[in-house]
């Protein structure tokens, strides 16, 4: 008889065994996208540009959208596969931190498997569920992909080989890469000069003109309005301001050494490492430095690294000029925070308006480190849109704020302005002038060619008094005037 029945394991299985099928259903949910908190500080946002329209098919990591804080501007990318059905801002627009963006319909699978016994003498096999469910749409190849061929029917910039940053270029004025494929770069990309030289051909042919006899309204820009309501809330804060000028002769003739001895990886143009004799690592590998970035890289030392490293040496006798303000809450009074080391925020004008990042821990840094790193501040905050992110901008932010605004103009002195969260003081360095100085013992002598920098202050008088900014600014000059103090401190 057992013989028999496994001869027929149909019957077997009917007759004396439980099963149920597994019955797996798609349906279709809709989920609002959301504004994630995407720096500390930062409550809202301004969508610069969407990537996606209604009914387009997305795929987890495609690009949504590109937003622009205070800060910096990030790209916010999908965590669904799905549909884009709506958008909620639209460019231009201002969105908060928490709010819905846009809405994408989503498949989600859903087991709907319920057991049944299964009568012994039925004898059709049942046939499992058919669910209709739409293909899953394929993930794009990337144009640089050596598998990547362009369709037919397509007519889209994301076909045309481009940098972001050129891309991002055309957006703002108006022109479609599709008709300047292919480029003049490498492989037919296309470059900046390409959109310059056809929005120069199209000018030509354009007869039309705005009227300079008639008012304009212009809106401010979200980081242009930024300023304006931080400048607002510095009407808080009493000044004391206090200006001199700082003797760097010394520097100056300092700074040719310092240039010919840059490391080679700093340098934009490495030159070739020389054949040595005598093999540095023969029993033990030398220490290699790791590669730099090249926006990171630099040609030559200016002033401005050093002044910031003597600035740390002098805050570190300073403890109050290292230190941030706690604003009051009820029923407490205002504190002061003193940290262990050197924050300073570097003003940066940039094409998207004006910003502040922070050389964290400035002390701890190599004069060719601080000229490395502002190199890749200033390269970034010149792109557009911004390349800042809140890491280079964080909200602890640092105490003191440093402007060269000497580089930019012929001016000596200015008046700067400090603003809640800046810190405790800022200077404004103005422009370095060779002078005839006969004060002092130059003086005796008939007086002395040297090379003088302009400094102007601004500290916050409710906590720093006069007294106590000026004995700082001296602590400064001391190194500023003698930089060989800090072959003894470790460059």
């Amino acid at each position: 008889m057992f013989l028999r029945l496994l001869r027929r394991p149909g019957t077997i299985s009917r007759a004396y065994f439980h099963s149920s099928s597994p019955l797996w259903l798609t349906r279709k949910v809709v989920h609002q996208f959301k504004l994630a908190d995407i720096g500390e500080g930062i409550t809202e946002c301004e969508i610069i540009k969407w990537s996606v329209a209604p009914s387009k098919t997305v795929q987890a990591f495609d690009a949504l959208c590109e937003v622009q804080s205070d800060k910096a501007s990030v790209e916010i990318t999908s965590p669904f596969d799905g549909v884009v059905k709506e958008l909620l801002v639209q460019e231009g627009e201002v969105a908060k931190v928490g709010a819905g963006l846009c809405l994408i319909e989503v498949e989600e699978e859903v087991d709907e498997s319920t057991p049944e016994p299964t009568p012994a003498v039925k004898e059709e096999t049942a046939r499992p569920v058919e669910t209709s469910s739409p293909a899953e749409p394929a993930r794009r190849t990337h144009p640089l992909d050596p598998s990547f061929t362009p369709s037919k029917d397509s007519s889209s910039a994301d076909s045309v080989l481009a940098p972001p940053s050129v891309r991002h270029y055309a957006r703002q004025q108006g022109v479609d890469l599709v008709q300047l494929a292919p480029g003049s770069g490498k492989g037919g990309r296309i470059e900046k000069n390409d959109i310059d030289a056809f929005i120069a051909k199209s000018a030509g042919r354009t007869t039309e003109s705005v009227s300079s006899e008639e008012d304009v309204v212009v809106e401010l820009g979200r980081t242009r309005y930024g300023m304006w309501k931080a400048m607002v809330k510095s009407l808080e804060i009493p000044h004391f301001g206090y200006s001199t000028s700082l003797d760097i002769t010394a520097l100056h003739n300092l700074l040719p050494t310092l240039n010919t001895h840059i490391p080679p990886h700093f340098l934009v143009s490495p030159p070739k490492a020389a054949h040595m004799v005598v093999n540095p690592s023969s029993i033990y590998p030398a220490p290699t430095h790791p590669e730099i970035p090249e926006e990171h890289r630099y040609k030559r030392l200016t002033y401005l690294p050093i002044l910031l490293k003597t600035l740390s040496k002098a805050m570190l006798e300073w403890p109050l000029l290292r230190s941030s303000i706690t604003p009051a809450k009820a029923d407490s009074k205002p504190t002061l925070t003193v940290r262990p080391h050197t924050d300073i925020n570097i003003a940066l004008s940039t094409p998207t308006g004006l910003y502040t990042p922070t050389l964290a821990q400035a002390d701890k840094y190599s004069v060719y480190t601080l000229a490395s790193t502002l190199q890749a501040l200033a390269h970034r905050g010149r792109q557009v849109p911004c390349a800042l992110t809140p890491a280079d901008m964080p909200r602890r932010g640092g105490t003191i704020t440093v402007s060269n605004v000497g580089a930019i103009g012929a001016g000596e002195y200015a008046s700067p302005v400090l603003v809640p969260g800046g810190g405790v003081a800022i200077v404004a360095l103005g422009r370095a002038k060779w002078v005839w100085d006969v004060d002092g013992e130059r003086g005796e002598k008939g007086g002395e060619r040297r090379l003088k920098l302009g400094v102007s202050w601004s500290a916050d008088h409710r906590v720093v008094e006069g007294a106590e900014l000026a004995a700082f600014v001296e602590s400064w000059r001391g190194w500023v005037e003698a930089p060989e103090r800090l072959i003894a401190e470790g460059l």
